[in-house]
């Protein structure tokens, strides 16, 4: 079994959080995840500060703008872009600030090259997924700038470890041919998986720290994230269907981030308590058939996605209980 780049029994969280104090953000999650801290996310600021515009903010010499509510390829950085910067600047100064003297693993997102290759729109209009140079150019974009994002984040916290998680909830359905076009009526190509894994390898080995690739989405791509040589998955659990690839991806040597404890609260619901999570994480393990003691190893314990849409106080209390649950995990 591979060493993985986190301590036994660590949870962290997906990465966005709701709100738009990014002081108190850093706050609750150095607070209440210890082992394996991230960078908050708040979407809640608006354009810049939301997964797609902040992950086009490290692309390098391939500008964006905002028309008609979209993010699309620019010809010259203007004012979105420089929103965009100006608020991971402020974040990256309040992790600077609040983690001075910490060591340890830290996690900083962005989404992945298919996310933005789809959600990304070309001057001439239509999805920067309909054409395969355009993809290839924004990957070797994206990669540089990542590279460069975390040579950053080392150099602000030099006691960390930094992990880069890649977002991609649109994998499957780019793999799938399920992108929709602009008109609704058609959708683009498929991409093959040898294809999707290359382009997230690019990024992968650009970035020279492990990477988790994050898709919570029914129907996670496993093949496709093995072979772009991930360290890590992260899933919702909720969402699983079959176990068998699962199972041989993590005999494999991935590491899965369980996302075992819902975002949302239902209507009056309490958070889930810390035991509930950590039975949920343990009995998949043990329906995978692998020994107990890999567990805490192999496993990080996260929210099942993104927090921005939870009331606050849940947030803090789901936190808690994720760490709880992996600390029951590295006793069991």
């Amino acid at each position: 079994m591979p060493d993985f780049p986190w301590g036994p029994g660590v949870a962290t969280g997906i990465g966005s959080l709701p709100g738009t104090d990014i002081a108190e953000a850093q706050r609750i999650v150095l607070g209440e995840l210890p082992g394996l801290p991230h960078l908050p996310e708040l979407p809640a600021r608006g354009p810049g500060a939301d997964m797609i515009g902040r992950a086009a903010g490290f692309l390098v010499e391939l500008p964006v703008q905002l028309y008609a509510g979209r993010w699309q390829i620019s010809s010259k950085p203007g004012k979105d872009l420089r929103r965009t910067a100006d608020l991971l600047e402020r974040d990256l100064d309040q992790l600077t600030e609040q983690a001075d003297g910490y060591s340890g693993p830290l996690k900083i997102q962005s989404a992945g090259p298919w996310t933005l290759a789809a959600s990304l729109d070309l001057p001439i209009g239509g999805r920067m997924l309909r054409d395969p140079g355009a993809v290839r150019d924004l990957t070797d974009s994206l990669a540089e700038g990542l590279r460069r994002h975390v040579a950053d984040v080392r150099k602000r916290v030099p006691g960390a470890t930094v992990l880069l998680q890649l977002d991609e909830p649109s994998l499957p359905a780019v793999l799938a041919g399920r992108v929709p076009t602009e008109s609704g009526l058609s959708a683009y190509r498929e991409v093959d998986g040898p294809d999707a894994a290359s382009r997230l390898r690019t990024v992968v080995e650009a970035v020279d720290a492990p990477v988790i690739v994050h898709c919570c989405a029914p129907q996670v791509p496993l093949p496709v994230i093995r072979d772009a040589r991930a360290t890590a998955v992260a899933v919702d659990l909720s969402l699983l269907k079959e176990l068998d690839p699962l199972g041989e991806a993590i005999e494999a040597g991935l590491g899965l981030f369980a996302g075992a404890a819902p975002t949302v609260p239902a209507a009056g619901a309490r958070p889930p308590e810390s035991k509930q999570i950590a039975e949920r994480v343990s009995t998949l393990w043990r329906r995978l058939g692998f020994p107990a003691a890999r567990l805490p190893e192999q496993v990080v314990i996260t929210p099942a996605c993104g927090l921005a849409g939870a009331p606050p106080a849940y947030v803090r209390a789901l936190l808690t209980a994720c760490t709880e649950a992996g600390r029951r995990i590295a006793e069991v």
